[in-house]
């Protein structure tokens, strides 16, 4: 099945070029989204992926904010909290903030302080894993509390980003549904 899906997901799982600025290759979710069935294989896979973390994780931390949405079932199927990961100003209470480098600009990550600390250990999840800019900083707010970063999970990787190389000084359980070689 798994091959299958990533077939289907490099077909449907469309390319918007110059967005959000000149030069950049945006990967659109609505897809997947908009399809219930294609959803379902989703997560189906993400779940696959995440079958040696079972029992360690205790908590799925999720990115801003196509994050939230498989971050989300991913915690379900996982019976452990989700914790949402924002821009500044988004979130109550006190905070904890790093900023990071993207691939068209610089941006803050904030994380309530009390979200986890010592001796959790926190899968991070995001849709996209391009540079690996934000799926960093989520990691180092994970450190600042605390708690460990027991893997990384993603629907769509970037490979000519290299991103993944940023992410190994964390985890080496780093998976992506998908995986785009540079020009697809």
């Amino acid at each position: 099945m798994q091959r299958a899906l990533i077939e289907r997901l490099k077909r449907e799982i469309r390319t918007v070029p110059d967005f959000p600025k000149p030069g950049i290759a945006f990967k659109d979710i609505c897809s997947i989204l908009e399809n219930p069935i294609l959803m379902q294989d989703v997560c189906q896979g993400l779940y696959h992926d995440l079958v040696p973390l079972k029992g360690k994780v205790t908590h799925v931390v999720s990115l801003e904010s196509r994050g939230f949405i498989f971050g989300t079932v991913m915690a379900l199927y996982l019976k452990v909290p989700m914790i949402i990961v924002r821009k500044p100003g988004k979130l109550p209470g006190e905070l904890v903030s790093v900023d990071y480098k993207k691939e068209y600009g610089v941006d803050t990550l904030t994380v309530e302080s009390d979200s986890f600390g010592k001796g959790d250990q926190v899968l991070i999840h995001d849709d996209l894993l391009a540079t690996g800019g934000s799926a960093v900083a989520a990691a180092k707010l994970v450190h600042k509390c605390g708690a460990e970063v027991c893997g990384f999970s993603f629907i769509m990787e970037l490979n000519e980003l290299e991103g993944r190389k940023k992410l190994q000084l964390f985890s080496d359980h780093i998976n992506s549904v998908v995986n785009f070689e540079k020009g697809e």
